[in-house]
């Protein structure tokens, strides 16, 4: 007789284990892309067809384009102290980055995506555009009533983030799982559903 290992009260039954939840930063990678290439393409072409000030009606009064390049924040905000937003969008495009090795979640990835295309997007015009590294002016040209004048790249941040408070107000985890609380004989237990099935 073949002698056999005593049972150990640890020991899981056999059976087949759950499928590990699929990195999704590949998806994250080309929102990412999509829209840096969109934003840097957009103010090329502003630069290249338009002069500095110059308006041009498309659906008025509703859209413009008005060409100006933005020292500062949203709403020209801090214009004196360009460096400092390089180093602030520097820093968010490395942290986006190191979450996305955690993404699991496709929802995740394409608002970090964004995030990240924005974020970048805006950086390049600090680090490489005049008047010089680190200080360079965002090129800026969509134009609504009664609001700031910003580009792609500004969308993508405004979109992205509203997105990521959403998914973080209403429990969705970067792994692709949704903290629910339920009250079940008086206790009230975190358990992860799955966002993406």
């Amino acid at each position: 007789m073949i002698p056999t290992e005593p049972s150990r009260p640890d020991a899981q039954p056999a059976g087949p284990r759950p499928a590990r939840r699929r990195h999704r930063a590949w998806i994250a990678g080309l929102v990412f892309a999509v829209g840096y290439i969109a934003d840097q393409l957009t103010k090329r072409w502003v630069e290249t067809t338009m002069t500095e000030g110059q308006i041009t009606d498309v659906l008025a009064p509703v859209l413009r384009w008005h060409f100006i390049r933005n020292p500062g924040a949203a709403f020209s905000i801090g214009e004196e102290h360009t460096w400092v937003f390089t180093i602030i969008q520097a820093a968010v495009g490395i942290f986006v980055v190191v979450l996305l090795f955690r993404v699991r979640s496709a929802v995740w990835a394409v608002a970090l995506g964004g995030l990240l295309g924005g974020v970048l997007g805006n950086l390049t015009d600090r680090l490489f555009r005049p008047p010089g590294f680190g200080v360079g002016h965002v090129v800026d040209f969509i134009a609504l009533p009664n609001f700031a004048i910003f580009n792609i790249a500004d969308s993508l941040i405004v979109c992205s983030m509203s997105g990521i408070v959403l998914l973080m107000f209403t429990g969705y985890r970067l792994d692709g799982t949704r903290e629910v609380t339920e009250r079940t004989a008086g206790q009230a237990t975190g358990q992860g559903r799955d966002l993406d099935s």
